[in-house]
């Protein structure tokens, strides 16, 4: 299946889900993940604010504000397709913008560099299990982590955002981590396989 396709069948498998199975499963996945020891050790995470129909983000940035992490949030430039991720505090220093997203304020936060992140969470649509994904079209992600070699790149999913296998493309840059609500997937390792096999 070409891209439109795979993204378009995952979007209705999304949308299917009812309010309670959206946030159960949203509550297992910020359980797991907090669990993850790339999220225990980090010092600064990135990650979006999500809206529906995503993992809900919420819940995960107030737990992580708790711990006492850093909890730094992308700001899009729609004109140059470049991102900019800022440290919040609360989300008070947020602002909607285009298309109902929630992105910060850059006079009321701090700028934070891609490599001053020890983890950043990349949202998309589809996935396999190479961490190969199929994003919303922008393709802000792939442009900003091309560079970033810090720390790890993890996704949020729920198991219905996973295929067997996403069409890639040269400049296209897998996760390595995959947290669902009922599975964690060492990309890496995945490519590994596919790569020798």
């Amino acid at each position: 299946m070409d891209k439109t396709t795979l993204r378009n069948k995952v979007r209705q498998a999304l949308a299917a889900m009812t309010e309670q199975a959206h946030c159960h499963q949203s509550l297992a996945v910020v359980k797991k993940v907090l669990q993850e020891p790339y999220i225990i050790e980090a010092k600064t995470i990135g990650i979006t604010i999500s809206h529906k129909p995503e993992v809900d983000t919420i819940s995960f940035i107030e737990e992580l504000w708790q711990l006492g992490k850093k909890v730094a949030v992308p700001k899009c430039n729609p004109k140059t397709r470049e991102m900019s991720f800022y440290v919040i505090e609360t989300f008070a220093q947020l602002e909607t913008v285009y298309m109902h997203l929630r992105e910060p304020i850059p006079e009321r936060c701090e700028f934070v560099d891609a490599n001053d992140m020890d983890v950043i969470l990349v949202p998309g649509v589809v996935f396999d299990e190479a961490g190969y994904r199929i994003g919303y079209g922008g393709g802000y992600y792939d442009r900003y982590v091309l560079n970033y070699k810090k720390g790890k790149l993890i996704s949020l999913l729920f198991d219905e955002q996973i295929v067997h296998h996403v069409p890639t493309e040269a400049h296209d840059c897998p996760v390595d981590i995959i947290v669902t609500p009922t599975k964690r997937i060492d990309c890496q390792l995945h490519r590994g396989a596919k790569e020798n096999g």
